[in-house]
C-alpha cells in the first residue's frame, strides 16, 4: 500500500521516474538481494533518484543505506528498463557492482526487511520476475529485453 502511495506521489510530482538497482556479485558469482517491507519479493536494491541526483550517485547512497555497504569499484550500467508494472513513466537503471566484503546481518533501513545472498541457479521462489530475469541476463547471457 506505501509503495502504491508513493508511486502515485511521484507519478504527480514528476514526468518521468527513474530509479537505480545494483546487482551486487560476490566473488563466488552470488547475487545480493534485499525483501522490503512495503513490498513482497526478493529485489536488487536500489531506489529513486532524487532531485538534483546523478544516477551513480543515488545507486552509492541506495546501497550504503539499505545494506550499510560502500561500493568502491566503479558501477557499470548493464541496461535501461520500462518498468511498466508501476507506470509507463517508469524506469529502472540496472548497475553490475562487486563487492568482496562481508554483509551485515541486517540492514541499518527500516525499508529492509532481510539481506540474503542467492546462486543464480538456486533463486528464492517469491524473487521479482523482473529481478529474476536481469540474473539470467547476466549470469547466463540471455537475450536482454526492455521490460522489466
Amino acid at each position: 500500500m506505501i509503495g502504491r502511495l508513493l508511486h502515485l506521489y511521484f507519478l504527480l510530482t514528476r514526468p518521468l521516474t527513474i530509479g537505480v538497482r545494483a546487482a551486487i556479485r560476490m566473488r563466488d558469482g552470488k547475487f545480493v538481494l534485499v525483501r522490503h517491507t512495503y513490498t513482497p519479493g526478493w529485489h536488487f536494491p536500489g531506489g529513486g533518484l532524487g532531485r538534483n541526483e546523478v544516477a551513480k550517485e543515488a545507486l552509492l547512497r541506495e546501497t550504503e543505506q539499505e545494506l550499510g555497504i560502500r561500493i568502491v569499484a566503479e558501477p557499470t550500467l548493464f541496461g535501461v528498463y520500462s518498468n511498466r508494472a508501476v507506470s509507463k513513466r517508469d524506469h529502472v537503471l540496472l548497475f553490475l557492482c562487486r563487492y568482496d566484503g562481508d554483509l551485515p546481518a541486517k540492514s541499518p533501513s527500516y525499508e529492509i526487511a532481510d539481506i540474503a545472498v542467492f546462486d543464480p541457479d538456486h533463486l528464492p521462489e517469491d524473487v521479482d520476475l523482473g529481478t529474476a530475469r536481469r540474473i539470467r541476463e547476466i549470469a547466463y547471457g540471455e537475450t536482454v529485453t526492455p521490460l522489466w
